[in-house]
């Protein structure tokens, strides 16, 4: 048969499928349409779930989904029907945990192949064409499937229903309801330590992820132990990644992970959730151990996000920045060559580079040996050594190189894709990590794009009645438990910042139906779906989204502003909605490991309760100035810090506990009001008895934690 030019996928919101466009494979989105033809056809449907950033993705799309014999195979045989994950995540959980049970593994691509009505029965990863790699061939896969499902229709059907029967017991949690625990938390800080990589930082062996709430949880437990060797491990994490080629040494930003043990080769998409998260644990790291290398980092996350991943104009923050050029390449954009480095910068430059980021005839790219990732092998105190210069001429040396590099890599055409759909979840995140640069590092900027990316969302993406869609703009896209729980914690933020009570009512209305429309009375938590959402199709299964993989899990972070309202409110019912939440799951915590680290976040902050810290004083007042910024250098997890003038308290901008504990102040005089729950300490008006005062508090609760446990 033949085809059009253009599939039908060309009108589609997705970038990811809009990409997929130009193929032969007859696609379909995702939804009733391509159900009811499977059935009326008899066609079992082959699923490619992929994203506009996967490398992998890219390959299959030009080794298969572009030729034209394989194209008519798929078209004969079956009703092809591709998603973007990053558009529909409920529809990639639920089929990757399927295929996992199948293969033993997941990722993107995932080719999945369903019954008529959506029930997977086989599927894998990536397939080449013809067996390679020890990996079957996707035709011969094609004309196997299509067999099986045509003579052994019976077998294909029972293995469906076993396999879905599989998914949904995996996500009843036999065994995770218990009492709240706060020593909970002590089984994930083990499994960190445990899994640490002594030699080269971070967790577990290759491929390397970032563990963002790991080293969150391991900075938030050094605070209250001053454990050293928890300091140890969060510090050598850093500073591993910092240095190595996970991190664009010349742009700013990490790539999403690394495929060796040393951070060295990255995977080379760059992702908004990867990137929001590291830039909290860099100012995070940097409040507790004050290294230039964690702030400059933290400071090139953000140049990279303005200079690339962000809607300057209007707000927003944009989904991810794809690995390649090309279908053909594997990072090219991002590494050197030795030639196209000399032939860029000048030789004392060239020589900087080569000595500094071990730029070499050999490089690190397996698909072209001679293309190197620029990651850090050398110190200044070296380099000045081996140039002869004194160390501030080898830094100033150094920037003017990595200024030429950029500049000469930004006219390499074509530049890797970016996704520029603002999805509400991970725009929510960057802006709470944008409110944290603006504390930190002093980033009024910071603070002003994360509020007008705040507005933008509310503006497009905010509903009275049903809470947060799953993006900005475009056709209308359901929520998903994520968008919430980030969004409702981005307005939190907000408020702090601002006191502008609308973020704060805002919040509040959304944590109303986020309860409401996906929390379960019975059992606690929270499902990733509403339960009043139009029928999703296929994998109709219920799931309660807990682990870290890769953006912190939904029901912890869920129990982290339920508690955070209930500092604000003092209403029990958020309390009692955030302890059942933790109930849910307390059984499965030592299982998940460091995979459940925002879960023993949500355990310790519910367990201490937020602090928060009020500073009273008129406007402009230098000493207020003074004891807002030594709040604001001490990292606690959850902490909040508010800038209260006299016209606040007399205004109905603050919260009900908030106000209920000010309203007898003196809101002229420059103090400092540190609060727990409904107890307060007495006002402070020095910065150094302030910083004494949230360390004292923190060993005053761990102390009555060990006692109790």
């Amino acid at each position: 048969m033949t085809h059009p030019t253009e599939n039908r996928l060309k009108d589609s919101a997705s970038p990811y499928l809009r990409s997929a466009a130009h193929q032969p494979v007859d696609w379909r989105e995702w939804g009733q349409e391509a159900f009811d033809r499977a059935r009326a056809e008899s066609k079992p449907i082959l699923l490619d779930i992929g994203a506009v950033w996967c490398h992998w993705c890219h390959v299959i799309d030009r080794e298969s989904y572009e030729n034209p014999e394989i194209a008519a195979m798929i078209n004969q045989f079956y009703i092809p029907v591709k998603v973007d994950r990053d558009e529909r995540p409920d529809v990639d959980a639920r089929y990757q945990s399927a295929i996992s049970t199948i293969s033993g593994q997941g990722g993107w691509p995932l080719t999945a192949f369903l019954t008529p009505d959506g029930k997977p029965f086989f599927g894998g990863t990536y397939f080449p064409p013809e067996d390679a790699m020890g990996r079957p061939g996707f035709k011969r896969i094609l004309l196997g499937v299509a067999e099986a499902f045509k003579t052994k229709r019976s077998e294909v059907d029972s293995s469906a229903r076993a396999l879905e029967e599989s998914v949904a017991k995996a996500e009843i949690f036999h065994g995770a309801h218990g009492t709240f625990d706060a020593g909970a938390v002590d089984s994930v800080v083990e499994s960190a330590l445990h899994l640490f990589d002594e030699l080269h930082g971070g967790f577990g062996n290759a491929p390397k992820f970032p563990h963002s709430a790991a080293i969150d949880l391991l900075l938030e437990r050094y605070q209250v132990t001053r454990d050293p060797k928890l300091l140890h491990v969060a510090e050598r994490t850093l500073e591993a990644m910092a240095l190595g080629g996970v991190y664009d040494q010349i742009g700013g930003g990490f790539h999403r992970y690394s495929v060796d043990e040393r951070w060295c080769v990255p995977h080379f998409e760059k992702m908004t959730y990867d990137n929001s998260e590291l830039l909290k644990n860099f100012l995070h790291g940097y409040q507790v151990m004050q290294k230039p290398l964690f702030r400059d980092t933290a400071e090139g996350i953000i140049f990279w996000v303005g200079e690339v991943l962000s809607d300057r104009e209007h707000g927003g923050f944009y989904a991810s920045q794809d690995a390649d050029q090309t279908l053909d390449d594997d990072g090219d954009y991002f590494t050197w060559t030795l030639a196209e480095v000399r032939s860029v910068l000048s030789a004392e430059e060239a020589r900087a580079i080569e000595i500094y980021y071990d730029v070499k005839s050999h490089g690190e790219m397996h698909h072209n040996p001679e293309k190197n990732v620029l990651w850090v092998t050398s110190n200044i105190e070296d380099l000045a050594k081996r140039l002869a210069v004194d160390e501030a001429g080898a830094r100033l040396l150094l920037a003017r190189a990595k200024g030429k590099l950029l500049a000469a890599r930004r006219k390499r055409h074509p530049t890797p894709a970016i996704d520029e759909t603002v999805y509400v979840g991970w725009n929510a995140m960057f802006a709470t990590a944008y409110f944290d640069a603006a504390r930190v590092l002093g980033r009024d900027d910071c603070r002003d794009f994360a509020l007008k990316t705040l507005d933008r969302i509310l503006s497009e993406a905010w509903d009275e009645s049903k809470g947060f869609q799953h993006r900005a703009g475009g056709p209308r896209l359901e929520g998903t438990l994520d968008d919430q729980v980030f969004a409702i914690a981005a307005l939190l933020d907000a408020y702090e910042v601002t006191l502008v009570r609308r973020y704060f009512d805002i919040a509040e209305r959304a944590m109303r139906l986020t309860v409401e429309r996906f929390g379960d009375p019975d059992g606690g938590g929270f499902f990733d779906r509403a339960k009043d959402a139009p029928p999703m199709g296929g994998l109709e299964v219920r799931r309660k989204p807990l682990q870290d993989s890769p953006t912190p899990g939904a029901n912890s972070a869920a129990a982290i502003v339920l508690d955070r309202l209930y500092a604000f409110t003092g209403e029990r019912a958020y309390h009692d909605w955030a302890e059942k939440t933790l109930e849910a799951f307390v059984g499965l915590i030592p299982q998940y490991g460091v995979f459940a680290a925002t879960y023993g976040l949500a355990t310790l902050l519910h367990a201490r309760h937020p602090l928060q810290v009020a500073i009273t004083g008129a406007a402009g007042d230098s000493k207020a100035a003074e004891l807002e910024r030594a709040a604001n250098e001490v990292y606690r997890y959850g902490k909040s810090v508010l800038r209260v003038t006299p016209e606040q308290i007399a205004s109905a901008s603050l919260a009900p506990a908030l106000r209920e504990i000010l309203t007898h102040l003196d809101g002229t005089i420059a103090r400092a009001l540190v609060c727990v729950e409904t107890s307060c300490h007495p006002p402070v008006a020095d910065p150094t008895q302030l910083r004494t005062l949230l360390a004292e508090i923190a060993s005053e609760r761990e102390a009555s934690r060990q006692t109790a446990s």
